[in-house]
């Protein structure tokens, strides 16, 4: 996928467009088709995607809205948020505030695109460790090398205690393919955990330094790194909330739990 990446430097606005690697696209991965709000036609999309693209060529154009701002489209794109002006003039980068409310917009426009697309991910392609009946579900973007990732598995009993399930998707830091299009050393494990028999048992082994047996399968690695791209996830562990809201980062369980109480 194309990735953007906004900066402002002394010439003024650039955006730029970092091309992924190009490996064949997992089977039964949800279609990407653009959505579009209210009032908001296959011209305005048309018109995004030009004006996008004098900055950033071929950039994927996940969501285009009304803004709460007249005269501009909210346009979440290559896992970005970002304004651009209904006549394709003009792009602001930025959080557009509501003061009578007091909230982000741009919050509440992320919330609702990624509670859409975690639904989308079927219960198979996650690991899930769970209590019975639960309270609370998140859903956790994890790398099996990152050491604040193995930090928030160490307390998964407490989680569970508290009444809170973690669905695990799979979001490999080094990406999947290095610059020579080769798999990289922690997608090849993040793929033996996904393709293991139990698949449990290999995701808290590998936490714990023991790298499971190297295994092939057609698995959901790959889609679930695309999708926590689409998703702004840029790092790990990535929590969400299951109304979308991205709460963490590494959280203890009491401040996990306080988090989803907020929530009601």
């Amino acid at each position: 996928m194309k990735k953007l990446v906004l900066a402002l430097c002394v010439s003024g606005f650039v955006l730029t467009a970092c091309a992924a690697d190009h490996a064949a696209p997992v089977a039964g991965a949800p279609a990407s088709a653009p959505v579009l709000g209210n009032g908001v036609d296959a011209a305005a999309l048309t018109l995004v995607r030009q004006s996008l693209a004098k900055l950033a060529p071929d950039v994927e154009v996940d969501v285009v809205n009304r803004a709460p701002l007249p005269g501009f489209y909210q346009v979440i794109a290559s896992g970005q948020l970002v304004y651009v002006s209904t006549d394709g003039k003009y792009l602001l980068n930025g959080d557009l505030v509501d003061l009578g409310a007091k909230k982000s917009l741009n919050d509440v426009a992320w919330a609702a695109y990624r509670k859409t697309e975690l639904a989308k991910v079927p219960a198979s392609a996650r690991i899930e460790f769970a209590p019975p009946n639960p309270k609370y579900r998140v859903t956790v973007f994890t790398d099996v090398s990152c050491p604040y990732c193995k930090v928030l598995h160490e307390h998964m009993a407490e989680f569970n205690k508290e009444g809170i399930a973690v669905d695990y998707l799979a979001w490999p830091r080094e990406g999947v393919t290095d610059r020579h299009g080769q798999a990289t050393p922690v997608y090849r494990e993040m793929a033996s955990v996904w393709c293991a028999a139990d698949r449990k048992a290999a995701f808290t082994a590998a936490k714990n330094g023991i790298a499971p047996k190297p295994a092939s399968c057609a698995n959901p690695v790959r889609y679930e790194y695309e999708l926590g791209q689409k998703l702004g996830v840029n790092g790990t562990p990535a929590i969400f909330t299951s109304s979308g809201r991205q709460i963490g980062g590494y959280l203890t369980p009491a401040q996990l739990l306080r988090e989803l109480q907020k929530e009601g």
